[in-house]
């Protein structure tokens, strides 16, 4: 499954909800926390119920519904979606603020009270999420760590920077734990979605550090995100020389070879594999 791009639309605006995989991402969440107001939630909720329960809304990309983190109004969201047991093109639930373990564990009991499972984006934004980042991933429901580094800068108190320094740290923790837990790791958002140089240079910075795909607030971020976390040609075609001449290589018994000039070892193997890879997935899209 490729999740180049994951972009956020507001629970309340129902025409958007069904305008949003005209916008090409890969995965877009019906948001029903931050982006609506508390006392728009309930309409919110009943909006997005109606789009995922119509059967004319049945997207080629990922659906996802961001809930609430409280408790009581985790269950309203619950309840409004999958309260009448109506079948819904749903195929994955956000949870934000997650700090801890626990807090993963308890809203997949509070699925498994309406006898669901969906895969869950645990998004990491608070200095004690960042720090259990390994003990969420490592979750067997948890399928994407996700950053928010806007709201981890107002936790601790840094001041948001164009480098991004304050948030390097945690930034790299995410996408370490989810690499060791075989989870997508998705990166923070750019807000200004109108200055296009400044979100390449941001996903560029995250595909270095190893993030699978990014978050998006606006239909206009979502092509340049799947472009960039797209191989290009180039890298596809020295990826294919790599592990066509390991397999040369395996047939003739050697542990050493080179291409363009270049010896080739396990790392750069594992990285033309994930070239492969993504390239693969992003055809099939």
């Amino acid at each position: 499954m490729v999740r180049r791009s994951v972009l956020f639309t507001p629970g309340d605006r129902p025409e958007m909800c069904r305008k949003a995989p005209e916008s090409g991402a890969d995965v877009i969440v019906f948001d029903l926390e931050d982006a609506v107001s508390p006392q728009r939630k309930p309409e919110a909720r009943e909006a997005v119920r109606d789009v995922l329960t119509d059967p004319d809304f049945d997207p080629e990309c990922e659906v996802c519904v961001r809930v609430n983190a409280a408790e009581s109004t985790l269950r309203d969201d619950l309840d409004a979606l999958l309260g009448d047991g109506t079948e819904l093109r749903l195929d994955s639930v956000m949870l934000p603020k997650v700090g801890s373990a626990d807090d993963v564990h308890a809203l997949v009991d509070e699925l498994g009270t309406y006898e669901t499972m969906l895969p869950v984006f645990a998004l990491i934004e608070s200095a004690a999420g960042v720090l259990a980042a390994a003990e969420i991933a490592a979750v067997a429901a948890t399928d994407a760590l996700v950053f928010g580094a806007e709201d981890l800068s107002a936790d601790i108190g840094a001041t948001r920077t164009a480098e991004g320094i304050e948030v390097l740290y945690a930034r790299e923790r995410v996408v370490l734990a989810a690499a060791a837990n075989e989870c997508t790791a998705i990166d923070t958002i750019v807000s200004d979605f109108e200055d296009e140089d400044a979100l390449r240079e941001d996903v560029d910075f995250a595909i270095q550090l190893g993030y699978d795909g990014k978050l998006a607030i606006h239909p206009a971020q979502v092509e340049p995100i799947n472009e960039a976390f797209t191989p290009s040609a180039a890298d596809r075609e020295w990826a294919t020389r790599v592990l066509e001449a390991k397999r040369e290589a395996d047939a003739e018994g050697r542990g050493v070879f080179a291409v363009d000039g270049e010896m080739i070892d396990a790392p750069l193997i594992a990285r033309a594999e994930r070239i492969i890879e993504r390239a693969e997935a992003a055809e099939e899209v």
